[in-house]
């Protein structure tokens, strides 16, 4: 769920601006599981940029203030929701832990690192959802641990229908500065891509696992 309009336009603009977000479905990207991709986002880019890592922090810290107030814990899921989640426990004055995709096989074995007690209250911070497996695997071992998760809040969703449904089935809400369906006009807009390529791209997320940068 995008919580503000002109946020998620802002948001879209800086990401294209310094190509964390890059499109191009002629050549489309590869994913891991396979899948033949005409967008690559890596978020990771908006921290070496002062002003957009400011702008993304402060937006969500002022929802998550607004919504939540300061009695929790922000945590982060590792490693691309380090940067961004730590920015945002700064800006609120805030304690701040991060999630491993599972615990380390040497020393202390830790999943979550940082300074935690059963039965606190938690935000998770992610920068960017998919199917979103891994940002609820995070959600259940900070559950495990004996936190209550109040929501999540990421920097970008692709909007799956299968990440949708694995949200509401765990019962976390999901909150995000921008998606791949307010992306797609600003990217029109600021001629990133063509109104064809606009339409070949929607044809994408509705089944990526068999789109192909031949269709029409």
């Amino acid at each position: 769920m995008i919580f503000n309009q002109n946020i998620a336009q802002l948001t879209a603009e800086y990401l294209l601006q310094i190509n964390a977000i890059k499109l191009n479905p002629e050549n489309p990207f590869t994913w891991a599981s396979g899948w033949k991709s005409p967008i690559y986002c890596d978020n990771r880019v908006a921290l070496s940029y002062p002003a957009i890592r400011t702008f993304l922090s402060k937006s969500i810290a002022h929802e998550i203030k607004s919504q939540y107030g300061l009695e929790i814990v922000i945590a982060g899921v590792a490693t691309g929701a380090i940067g961004i989640g730590m920015l945002v426990a700064q800006e609120l004055n805030l304690p701040f832990i991060y999630v491993r995709p599972e615990p380390k096989k040497h020393g202390r074995q830790n999943q979550i690192e940082g300074a935690f007690e059963p039965g606190k209250k938690v935000v998770v911070i992610e920068d960017l959802i998919s199917t979103g497996m891994s940002s609820l695997n995070a959600v259940t071992a900070l559950q495990n641990a004996g936190a209550t998760i109040l929501g999540m809040f990421a920097l970008f969703t692709y909007g799956f229908e299968k990440a949708e449904k694995a949200f509401n089935e765990a019962g976390i809400e999901l909150q995000t500065l921008c998606d791949y369906e307010n992306l797609l006009p600003v990217a029109l807009k600021e001629n990133k891509i063509s109104q064809t390529q606009s339409e070949n791209l929607k044809t994408w997320r509705k089944d990526p696992s068999s789109w192909s940068p031949s269709q029409d």
